[in-house]
């Protein structure tokens, strides 16, 4: 009863509070890079903030706000430091964009090429990078929240800068029309040369299995080596596979299902119509949102 009592109220502060929390859980997902452990970190906070006396918070908004950045922080330096033991590589959690707006607006998700440059940063200067290039926080509420100076909030922009060596976050890759049903076409009619094509020549091809299901340990690099393996694990993991379009944190995406259950998630980066970067997410904790 106790625990039914807990969700109950949690649904109401919900609902009286939609918009706020999308965001919320879009600041928690853009720094730690799991959209599961985002929702868990803002409901703690929402748990914490209703068990305080009533009248102890004087900017509801901001409190929260600033109790969900900090919690998202730490939570990413956790998963830092258990990422020395987990097999193979490991991508960020992906978003279906088009299915967004439930628990995130579409405008908050950043694009899955920058969620992934990401992971060069320490949590604390991707949040600073998040909140003043997505966000357009000034350095003075930067400060406010993470309780640091302005000083030292340029500071750490300056150097996420410079290991990122971009600022644009609100990237949108489209793929021509057609394009996602054409890769289907020419991968399972086993057409090497057509699909040889459609590979940037210093394409990067990255999987993440977790441990869990096969997955390539170490990212695929060059054009013929990633030719062979796409050619190689279509004909024999999902040649049988439903293989359905849409849309990955603003990316081209492909949704492979075998006997119903969504058993991988492959993401496009593309440049001059050719791809350029694509993500195979396997895992199976990252896929569950997606089905």
């Amino acid at each position: 009863m106790a625990a039914l009592h807990v969700t109950l109220r949690l649904q109401y502060c919900y609902k009286s509070m939609d918009s706020l929390q999308q965001s919320l859980t879009a600041y928690a997902y853009n720094i730690i890079g799991s959209y599961e452990d985002a929702k868990d970190v803002v409901q703690d906070v929402l748990l914490e903030k209703m068990n305080r006396p009533e009248g102890s918070i004087d900017n509801e908004k901001a409190y929260l706000t600033r109790s969900v950045i900090n919690r998202a922080i730490n939570a990413k330096n956790r998963q830092k430091k258990l990422l020395s033991s987990y097999r193979g590589e490991w991508l960020p959690e992906p978003v279906a964009t088009e299915k967004a707006d439930h628990d995130l607006h579409q405008k908050d998700i950043l694009s899955y090429s920058l969620m992934v440059l990401l992971e060069k940063l320490d949590p604390k200067q991707r949040a600073v990078f998040i909140l003043k290039e997505a966000f357009d926080y000034d350095h003075e509420e930067i400060a406010k929240v993470l309780d640091i100076s302005v000083e030292n909030s340029r500071k750490i922009l300056s150097r996420a800068r410079k290991e990122l060596r971009t600022d644009t976050v609100h990237e949108v890759t489209k793929a021509p029309e057609g394009y996602l049903s054409k890769f289907i076409d020419i991968i399972h009619n086993g057409d090497t040369k057509k699909l040889e094509q459609l590979l940037n020549d210093d394409i990067v091809l990255i999987s993440d299995g977790g441990g869990k299901v096969a997955a390539a340990l170490y990212p695929v690099e060059g054009k013929e080596k990633v030719l062979a393996f796409l050619s190689g694990i279509y004909r024999k993991f999902y040649y049988a596979a439903q293989i359905v379009p849409g849309n990955v944190n603003h990316h081209p995406a492909l949704f492979y299902y075998m006997d119903g259950a969504l058993v991988n998630c492959q993401v496009f980066e593309l440049q001059n119509g050719q791809i350029h970067r694509t993500y195979f997410i396997r895992n199976p904790d990252k896929l569950s949102h997606l089905k």
